[in-house]
């Protein structure tokens, strides 16, 4: 004889299938939590050495605020002289959150940027990650002699074809990198704290 559905026997199927789902979320996130961790963290370095020059010691990360959010910067040094900084960078690009490496000499000379994570337009601002040109020109950028804008801005940077909201994007964080490492540098003479401004702009064409 069949059982007569009723509210309490849909309330306990729906229980079950719930914990079981759960249960099975549960392991494959237990399975797969120390897989994820290091393959974040081998991006991280990768990232790291793709804007730092060769040689020096690297220090741990430590702590400080890019463009208004909490972040995280790594220091190159060599024979006891800062030889260049590694800044963790975040901004909104035209998708969402727009993440970079930025390795800057204590001059403020870009010596190259990377790409952690974005969320552009794949064929449009997506291309901040594999336009050669684009991302060529950010090697040896002099933030002394270069304005650090889009041309469109009246800047020294080459846009993307039709993604000027990434490309500004793209400059602001590097600006607001620098602005950070400036504030360590400033806290290192002065030992005062130093906030750097958020310069961001990811406002539309």
């Amino acid at each position: 004889m069949a059982v007569k559905s009723n509210l309490v026997n849909m309330a306990v199927c729906l229980l079950v299938t719930c914990l079981v789902c759960s249960a099975i979320l549960a392991g494959v996130y237990a399975v797969t939590a120390a897989p994820i961790a290091e393959t974040n963290a081998k991006l991280l370095r990768a990232s790291i050495g793709a804007v730092l020059p060769e040689g020096g010691e690297l220090s741990d990360a430590q702590s400080l605020t890019v463009g208004g959010q909490p972040s995280e910067y790594y220091t190159l040094s060599e024979d006891g002289s800062v030889k260049a900084y590694a800044v963790k960078s975040t901004v909104v690009g035209f998708g969402g959150p727009l993440t970079l490496m930025v390795g800057l000499t204590p001059e403020g000379v870009v010596y190259n940027t990377s790409v952690l994570s974005h969320q552009e337009t794949p064929g449009l601002g997506a291309k901040c990650n594999t336009d050669e040109k684009f991302m060529a020109q950010w090697k040896g950028f002099d933030t002394a002699q270069k304005i650090l804008k889009v041309k469109k801005d009246g800047g020294d940077v080459d846009a993307i074809t039709a993604s000027t909201i990434t490309s500004r994007a793209y400059a602001t964080a590097i600006q607001n990198a620098l602005d950070a490492i400036k504030g360590v540098a400033s806290d290192a003479v002065s030992g005062a704290s130093v906030k750097p401004e958020n310069t961001e702009d990811p406002s539309d064409e």
